[in-house]
């Protein structure tokens, strides 16, 4: 059952979409601490939200056997040193093919580490070079400044190619939820300023749409999942205050974007039971329309992060294996 189904046959008892999951993903979904946020406290959100995308134990973990971590600073246009930390395997040809990762968050958290062991993993098992960058979050810090963080991560990699080691010719950027969409706004922003060239773009269930109209972006209001209230004050901190308002640039929310010619191959990847799930559908139907190569894979009984908590299920194996396989077929290396 999708979500749109989920909000037609009315929630759970609990209020939950547990009827619908995964049966390998029930347990892990009723562990999950349930947040039931007051619409109108954005700090209280924003709050909640950064407790849930705290890195604890998982930071103390090793890296991958000869997998190495480096931390840059790099200095933006307003002065403000925004960092990227570079994970390199052992086996790395000279000029590599590279990921520019950007983590999730819903816009008002998350960090570097929150990924580290997906960027250092995929570093060590495609034998290519992992950026992470580090962008300033809403609502302390609203739209464009997170996007020109990830953009000034971008060029100084592309800039920097020659001393990093890197292929100029093979940069994928990437990002999962807030991140995948921070990436495809940052997909538009690099092809339109015209200084760095991206040659794939990696969309993991992305947070792509402030007007939050869909039937899905209605119908998940599960205290446990990423769910319609958050993603309200999500989109209200990144944009001010504004969200859905008529003018909100493309930049922003890529929902909005009407000329998607010339943007790289995409792959976006999405849950059945995801708020996101409508939204990301769409897109993919536009960057088809606009002619954009693009791989769109839709996994049932999934819902927001689902993949990461509970990565030995069946179709978590799956899903990770798709990822990687693309991602591989983005930047060349298979």
């Amino acid at each position: 059952m999708n979500a749109e189904q989920v909000a037609g046959h009315g929630s759970a008892g609990d209020g939950t979409i547990a009827p619908w999951l995964d049966p390998e993903y029930v347990e892990a979904y009723r562990a999950l601490p349930r947040t039931d946020y007051d619409p109108a406290d954005l700090p209280a959100v924003v709050q909640a939200m950064r407790r849930r995308t705290a890195v604890r134990e998982v930071a103390r973990r090793p890296l991958p056997p000869g997998t190495a971590a480096a931390d840059h600073v790099v200095t933006g246009p307003d002065g403000h040193g925004v960092a990227v930390r570079l994970y390199r395997p052992a086996r790395l040809a000279a000029a590599a093919p590279t990921l520019f990762w950007i983590h999730g968050g819903g816009m008002i958290g998350g960090s570097i580490e929150l990924a580290e062991f997906f960027c250092a993993g995929l570093a060590a098992d495609l034998g290519i070079l992992v950026a992470a960058v580090e962008y300033r979050v809403a609502p302390e810090h609203p739209y464009p400044l997170p996007l020109e963080d990830c953009y000034t991560g971008l060029r100084w990699l592309h800039a920097s190619a020659a001393e990093l080691g890197v292929d100029r010719d093979r940069i994928a950027i990437g990002g999962s939820s807030a991140g995948g969409g921070l990436a495809a706004g940052l997909a538009l922003l690099a092809r339109d300023r015209g200084e760095v060239r991206v040659c794939y773009q990696h969309l993991i269930y992305p947070m792509l749409d402030d007007r939050n109209e869909t039937p899905s972006s209605h119908a998940i209001r599960d205290p446990r999942a990423w769910n319609r209230t958050a993603n309200l004050a999500g989109w209200d901190a990144y944009l001010g205050g504004r969200a859905g308002a008529p003018d909100v640039s493309p930049y922003a929310a890529p929902a909005r974007a009407r000329a998607l010619e010339g943007l790289p191959p995409a792959y976006i990847c999405v849950g059945t039971l995801d708020l996101f799930l409508d939204e990301d559908i769409a897109y993919a139907r536009a960057l088809l329309l606009a002619g954009v190569p693009t791989e769109l894979h839709l996994y049932p009984g999934v819902y927001h992060g689902a993949p990461t908590f509970v990565p030995k299920a069946a179709i978590s194996r799956r899903w990770h294996s798709d990822q990687r396989d693309a991602l591989a077929r983005g930047l060349g290396v298979r």
